[in-house]
């Protein structure tokens, strides 16, 4: 009997922790994701330019907050460093830039602000692509770079936190459906390497 009872509860615990485990594979598919796909620096006129494509995933929580009315504000940052051996490396250059998403209940419509400038969308999809392509931005101006000098970049797109609503903020913190993983985009190059 005593056998019996201990096999039963065995596989009973090995179907609990399996359970337990594919939750939680669950629950991380549910929060969002934000990942640079490419990347492309370039010289013009005494300065550099960036284009940039990223793969943006809101998560169901985040989408369904953007359809009742909560806008979601976005943070582009470009940090430009000297690579140095003999102290740290020295910083060059940094630009940040602020995307804005939103909903429209009344014209049931998407809108993507970056600055003063506002685009309109029908779908979140259509939204969410405008977002993720940044195309000819000037993130280091009257800069001079040296030929034989290495160069270290850094770009991250990234969900401010702490521009939403009082109330989510702190749903931010403690829910991970409420957070969007945002991975660095860094490279190191020379002179040489940019067109």
């Amino acid at each position: 009997m005593m056998g019996f009872t201990t096999r039963c509860w065995r596989k009973r615990l090995s179907q609990c922790a399996a359970g337990t485990v594919a939750l939680l594979w669950a629950l991380l598919a549910l929060a969002g994701a934000i990942e640079p796909k490419s990347v492309k620096l370039e010289r013009e006129e005494g300065g550099l330019v960036l284009d940039a494509d990223f793969a943006i995933d809101l998560g169901p929580r985040l989408s369904e907050a953007v359809r009742r009315g909560v806008p979601l504000e976005f943070r582009l940052e470009f940090t430009l460093a000297r690579k140095r051996w003999y102290w740290i490396d020295e910083h060059l250059a940094s630009r940040v830039l602020r995307q804005r998403l939103s909903f429209n209940a009344l014209t049931r419509q998407y809108r993507v602000t970056t600055g003063g400038f506002a685009q309109n969308f029908a779908t979140l999809e259509e939204a969410l692509a405008a977002l993720a392509r940044v195309r000819r931005w000037p993130v280091a101006e009257k800069i001079e770079l040296a030929a034989n000098e290495t160069y270290l970049a850094a770009l991250r797109l990234s969900l401010d936190h702490g521009l939403l609503p009082k109330p989510l903020q702190v749903d931010a913190l403690a829910d991970r459906e409420w957070r969007i993983e945002a991975k660095t985009s860094s490279w190191s190059f020379t002179l040489a390497d940019l067109p």
